[in-house]
């Protein structure tokens, strides 16, 4: 009976990290929308559960959509650094199809159950 009920606990944390999972890559998603506070959230997000995935194949979503939101952040503010210039347009343009590629990608194996790569 013990067995049975850690099994349980484990498939109910592999849920719930899989859930906050799915629920960053729609913070993230929305960000396009809701001008970049939802990607501050789902990085928050991030952080509060990926100690929780460590050692499952959720574990590199975590860590996938950490640097996703690092690498984001700094393409904006380069972007916006340097929008004067007419580099900042090209900068954003290549950020936001970069974040869609990331984002398309981990949903995709996210669905299929699969860690996303390095």
């Amino acid at each position: 009976m013990n067995g049975i009920q850690s099994v349980n606990t484990v498939a109910d944390a592999l849920a719930t990290s899989k859930r906050m999972v799915a629920t960053v890559y729609l913070c993230q998603a929305l960000t396009f929308m809701l001008a970049g506070l939802p990607l501050i959230v789902g990085v928050i997000i991030n952080f509060i559960g990926r100690k929780e995935a460590q050692g499952t194949w959720l574990e590199s979503h975590f860590n996938w959509q950490i640097k996703t939101t690092w690498v984001v952040l700094a393409g904006f503010a380069l972007s916006g650094a340097t929008f004067y210039m007419g580099l900042g347009f090209f900068i954003l343009l290549i950020t936001t199809l970069w974040m869609i590629y990331r984002i398309t990608l981990g949903w995709f194996a996210l669905n299929d159950n699969k860690s996303i790569g390095n």
